[in-house]
Formats: C-alpha cells, sequence, structure tokens
C-alpha cells in the first residue's frame, strides 16, 4: 500500500515538473523564438521572427564551413599565383551561395519568399542600376583572373600611364607608376578600352630614341655613333643587336632611329634619356648638327599706284 502511495506520488511530482517545463521554460523559450516583425502584404501575413533570424545564423555558420572545406580542398595543389586568383573569384561565388542559402532558410521556416521579393522589386531595381559599374567590375575582374591577360607584375599602359601591376583584386587592379605612384584601376577597364601589356608575351621590349641631323651630315659616321651610344649603354641587352635605320628626310633634318631591347621596360625612360645625353656629347664632339625647324619667308614688294 506505501508502495504504491509512493508510486503515485513520484507519478505526480514528475508531471508536474513536466508541466511547469513545458509552461514555464519551454514557453518561454517559444516566446523568445516568437519575438519578431509580423505584418502583412495584402492577406498574406508576413513575421520574422528572433527563431528566423537564429536560423539564419546557423545557415551561414553551416555554409561558411563547408565554402571554407571546398576552398581547401581545391587549392591545395594550385600555386601561390593561381591559389590568390582561385580565393578573389571564391569570394564572388561565396557571396551568392549566401544569398541563396538566406533565401533557402527563410522560404523552409515558413516565410513566403516571392511576396517579400515582390514588395522589393522596386528596391532590387534601384540597386541593380545604382551597383552596375560594381557588377561591371566584377565580371571584369573574373575575366582577367581566368584567361590570364595580366599577372602581378606585368607592366601595362592605359590612358596613357605606365605602371607595374602589383596586385589584382575582384573588383580593381592596383599598379605602381614610374613616379612611384599607385594607380587603382576599376577592371571594366580591361574589358572596355584598349591596354598595351608590355610584359605579357616576355620580360623584354624593344625601344627607340629618334634623332634628326642637319642636311650635309655623314649619315655612316651618324650610324656609327647612334650604334656605339646603345651598345655603351647599361640596360641595353646586347642580343638582339641594336640597329639603326634612316627613317626620312624630312623638312629641316635626317631622320634617324635607333632600336634597342631591354628587358625592364618600367625603366624605359631612364635608359632612353642617358642614350640621348650620349648622343649629344657625340655629335658635339664630330661636329655633327641637330638642327632646328627653318622656314625661308620671301618678301615680295608691290609697285605703288
Amino acid at each position: 500500500m506505501i508502495q504504491e502511495d509512493v508510486k503515485e506520488t513520484v507519478k505526480e511530482g514528475a508531471e508536474k515538473v513536466k508541466d511547469v517545463i513545458e509552461e514555464n521554460v519551454w514557453g518561454t523559450i517559444q516566446d523568445f523564438l516568437n519575438l519578431g516583425i509580423h505584418f502583412k502584404t495584402g492577406n498574406t501575413p508576413i513575421d520574422f521572427t528572433v527563431g528566423h533570424l537564429l536560423l539564419v545564423i546557423l545557415a551561414f555558420i553551416v555554409a561558411t564551413a563547408a565554402l571554407r572545406l571546398i576552398r581547401s580542398f581545391i587549392t591545395r595543389n594550385m600555386d601561390l599565383e593561381n591559389e590568390l586568383k582561385f580565393k578573389s573569384i571564391f569570394k564572388f561565388i561565396r557571396y551568392i551561395v549566401y544569398v541563396i542559402v538566406v533565401v533557402i532558410t527563410l522560404s523552409a521556416s515558413g516565410i513566403d519568399v516571392t511576396v517579400l521579393l515582390t514588395a522589393s522589386a522596386a528596391l532590387f531595381v534601384g540597386l541593380g542600376l545604382a551597383l552596375q559599374d560594381l557588377f561591371t567590375d566584377i565580371i571584369g575582374g573574373i575575366f582577367i583572373m581566368v584567361d590570364k591577360s595580366l599577372s602581378v607584375g606585368d607592366v601595362i599602359e592605359i590612358d596613357g600611364k605606365v605602371g607595374r601591376v602589383f596586385e589584382i583584386k575582384l573588383r580593381t587592379t592596383r599598379a605602381l607608376t614610374r613616379d612611384d605612384k599607385v594607380i587603382i584601376i576599376p577592371n571594366h577597364h580591361f574589358i572596355n578600352e584598349i591596354v598595351y601589356n608590355y610584359t605579357q608575351n616576355h620580360k623584354t621590349t624593344r625601344e627607340t630614341v629618334k634623332v634628326g641631323v642637319a642636311y650635309g651630315s655623314d649619315t655612316q659616321l651618324v650610324r656609327k655613333i647612334l650604334l656605339d651610344c646603345a651598345n655603351k649603354q647599361n640596360g641595353v641587352l646586347k642580343t638582339p643587336k641594336p640597329t639603326v635605320l634612316f627613317e626620312d628626310f624630312g623638312d629641316s633634318s635626317l631622320n634617324f632611329g635607333v632600336y634597342f631591347f631591354i628587358n625592364d621596360s618600367f625603366s624605359d625612360p631612364r635608359i632612353k634619356s642617358e642614350i640621348r645625353f650620349r648622343i649629344d656629347e657625340e655629335f658635339r664632339k664630330n661636329n655633327i648638327t641637330i638642327p632646328f625647324p627653318q622656314r625661308d619667308v620671301h618678301f615680295y614688294p608691290t609697285e605703288n599706284k
């Protein structure tokens, strides 16, 4: 009899504890999770609660861990340059995955996502127009990385400015100019405009220094001096050999060009300057004149009437 009373008491106590947990603890948790924004669009109720927010955060954490695992698996055998390019592209892919995860999570939790998208259509159109250049830059960055039209260390010319690329990002490319200034180039320029890449095929480039001499000068001596000046200049490659072209009979001068190869096109203004100094010095020693433009003016007197 006593045992039955004890069992009955234990059973009643367990039920009370269960009721307390269900009504107080779990009820409080549910009330907390149901806190949020509640409104209607037409006849359709839309609720966004703390529970939905926590679910989205959990989905973000899971998606981030999965993406990191995928990225590590793909890049484990890549060299450093290709790995950096892939990570930049992967950032863009990650943003798209996050948007998809949010939409799927909200839809799975009972929110009618189509209503939200329809209500926000005007906002999305405005954002699309405002971010058009941004997406163009991102697509340009992806093309640069995929087709390898540009690499870190390349010397490029764009809008008349020459720079050495030191960083390629998803939206912009950064280069250091000859004046030691950083130029930030939106990547859509590499799609819409002509860009000269001095070093994509190889590091050597052909450069030229042009000069004019007076009519009557010894052209063979001029040729010899120009070749000597190029061959003696530090930074000018011995192979291929420098060459001199007699380019034209100008209005006031005989025009020559000395062509040579260098392996650092980024510093070519300094090399060209040094060659010009040498040419001027040698011309003075050999009495070769660099003429200035001349015009003959003729006056014809008119008879007084």
